[in-house]
């Protein structure tokens, strides 16, 4: 879910899709539980503010359905269930599968007729791999075959108790249309397209590459290609009496010295600050907070960043991660890392995860080896 497909993560591609549906009124994404900060983000970046939830699924695709439907609202009529991995679809094979639900016993699935001649014959991991020789067995008449693909729409309540019926029987399946004609009725075709593919394979990615780059291509409404930009900062402070110590925002009471500066001196936030201006194009952090107005005398550095986060924001960037190295001979930065990364997360509007602070001696050599200061690298993405 989290390959890059032309600039953006796949499920942005299929989140986006659902976003330019006007039949779907609410989106709700299922993933282990890793990975829901990194989902979240996603959803907010291209779920087109249709995301209402990022819930922990189970250990088969029929669990996180299951647990899926629980996080729907009982006044919701209909719901489509679609497999992250078909990030090809598009917003009208999506209503069309709505409307046919609609219209057809409550339910409907996207598929496509086999064209492929079928037979029956050996299929085990060996010859997957490409050793061994398998046999044709009987040929399968293919005349009345559909490849089941999703989106598969459903009434909801209905969907709801098939799933709980299934449960009870201890019955497994692929799909939530077998499960819904098993105990109902009969599901809605609508015919799809085989560019509907489900990415499972690495080559499956590069297919899956074209036929969005040839939409696009095609298509000037479609949104443009994610603009990625890499800024570094760089900041040097040295030590003083008489001043605390602040450092990505946190206070370091136990330290007999602080940074000498016009502000906090918080060398770095400065270097994020930096990066993040130079990444964008806008300057620097002397331009923006010049240390010769007074207005920024002993200012936190943390509303430095947050004005930063600003300027960004109104400019469309959105901050990907941040990477950040100091060099100092004290005070200890790891016991408060963590705290660091989380303050600076939350000014971003990022999960700490995608903060990295690192740190390291100059061993012994130059002013950061002598102890006379501090010094902080930072690298960060942006992206519109």
């Amino acid at each position: 879910m989290f390959a890059p497909l032309l600039g953006r993560p796949l499920l942005g591609w299929t989140l986006q899709a659902f976003a330019d549906c006007d039949a779907v009124d609410a989106v709700i994404i299922i993933g282990s539980e890793p990975d829901l900060p990194r989902l979240r983000e996603i959803g907010e970046q291209f779920g087109g503010g249709k995301v209402v939830g990022v819930v922990t699924g189970g250990g088969t695709r029929q669990e996180s359905v299951r647990l899926g439907l629980s996080a729907i609202p009982e006044t919701a009529t209909h719901v489509a269930v679609h497999d992250a991995a078909r990030c090809c679809v598009t917003p009208e094979l999506i209503a069309h599968t709505v409307v046919a639900a609609k219209n057809s016993h409550g339910a409907a699935t996207a598929a496509y007729p086999v064209s492929d001649s079928l037979a029956r014959g050996e299929r085990n991991n060996t010859l997957q791999s490409g050793a061994g020789i398998a046999l044709l067995g009987e040929y399968v008449d293919r005349a009345a075959l559909w490849s089941v693909q999703t989106p598969q729409t459903f009434d909801a309540a209905l969907l709801r108790h098939a799933h709980q019926y299934a449960l009870d029987e201890g019955l497994a399946a692929t799909d939530d249309a077998s499960f819904y004609q098993r105990y109902f009725f009969h599901v809605a075709i609508v015919p799809a397209s085989p560019e509907n593919i489900k990415v499972t394979r690495p080559e499956d990615l590069e297919l899956a590459e074209a036929i969005l780059a040839r939409r696009l291509a095609k298509s000037s409404s479609t949104p443009s290609v994610s603009t990625f930009r890499v800024g570094h900062g760089y900041d040097v402070h040295q030590f003083a009496v008489g001043r605390p110590l602040w450092l990505g925002g946190v206070h370091f009471v136990e330290s007999p010295v602080g940074l000498l500066g016009h502000s906090d001196a918080d060398a770095l936030l400065h270097a994020v600050c930096d990066a993040l201006l130079g990444a964008a194009g806008m300057g620097d952090i002397g331009v923006l907070f010049p240390p010769s107005d007074m207005a920024h005398k002993d200012r936190r550095s943390i509303e430095f960043l947050d004005e930063v986060k600003a300027r960004l924001d109104a400019e469309g960037w959105r901050v990907g991660n941040v990477d950040i190295s100091v060099l100092a001979e004290m005070p200890k930065i790891a016991p408060r890392a963590g705290t660091i990364r989380e303050t600076i997360a939350v000014s971003l509007g990022i999960s700490a995860d995608a903060v990295s602070v690192k740190a390291t001696t100059n061993e012994k050599m130059g002013f950061v080896g002598r102890g006379e200061g501090i010094a902080v690298h930072a690298t960060v993405l942006i992206q519109r």
